[in-house]
């Protein structure tokens, strides 16, 4: 499949399996427990469709003027793929394999990333690779350090425009049907910032450590309204043995 925004070709191919993968390892210790977060939530809420795909530190494919350009994004959300996930193992090719990716995330490190590059040359920069050649309709930038948090939508000219949040400091992801903002708090031994879901009735989106807290509340209280009505029937039965008159068992 081939798209030509001048002076660029775009061609959608599948990455050749003999293709070098970039393996540097992860340079932000926030990434892949902030990544894990987001698709665990999804999952658990029954809102990750089964031919859905998120991704975290894997490649993004496609092809400009003749030179395959691959990025790994920290997070995102790909709504379908059309093949088997086999066939997507070391990377995805968009239009090809499936849609395009509605949501594309970059987390800050302590090192320059290059989340704000729109170098158009080859290779070219993450922001001109999601804006231009992808055309991802929502990118996110987040410091998990200092709970920073931009909203970029591509508008109706193809760039991408900085959004305001809502009256709870969070984003509306229309693609997913969900909002999207940051969170403090705790998780797997982290304490911090979070990026986190609401539904569209502003219900979070909860973690399984979580429900398992609010099943045990809920277990808890249960035995307690037990408890009590325990009470409340022996209380009873004495008063009625104490008028003379025998309880029914």
């Amino acid at each position: 499949m081939i798209a030509s925004t001048a002076p660029y070709q775009i061609t959608w191919e599948k990455l050749p399996d003999d293709f070098v993968l970039d393996d540097e390892p992860v340079d932000n210790i926030n990434q892949p427990p902030l990544a894990a977060a987001l698709t665990a939530s999804l999952q658990l809420a029954g809102k990750l469709p089964a031919n859905a795909l998120t991704f975290t530190n894997y490649g993004i494919c496609a092809t400009v003027n003749d030179k395959i350009v691959v990025k790994a994004p920290d997070w995102g959300y790909v709504p379908e793929i059309r093949v088997s996930r086999d066939d997507v193992r070391r990377s995805y090719t968009p239009q090809l394999q499936g849609d395009i990716p509605v949501i594309v995330m970059e987390f800050v490190s302590d090192t320059e990333g290059g989340e704000y590059s729109t170098k158009p040359t080859y290779p070219p920069g993450k922001w001109f690779f999601y804006e231009q050649v992808l055309c991802v309709p929502n990118y996110v930038i987040f410091d998990p350090q200092a709970g920073f948090l931009e909203v970029y939508q591509l508008d109706d000219s193809g760039q991408y425009q900085v959004r305001q949040p809502d009256a709870n400091n969070r984003y509306w992801i229309a693609e997913m049907g969900l909002f999207l903002g940051g969170w403090q708090g705790s998780r797997e031994n982290r304490t911090g910032w979070w990026l986190r879901w609401w539904d569209e009735n502003g219900v979070l989106l909860l973690w399984g450590s979580e429900l398992a807290e609010q099943e045990r509340v809920r277990a808890e209280q249960e035995r307690v309204r037990a408890e009590q009505e325990r009470v409340r029937a022996d209380r009873l039965a004495a008063q009625l043995r104490a008028a003379g008159i025998e309880p029914e068992v």
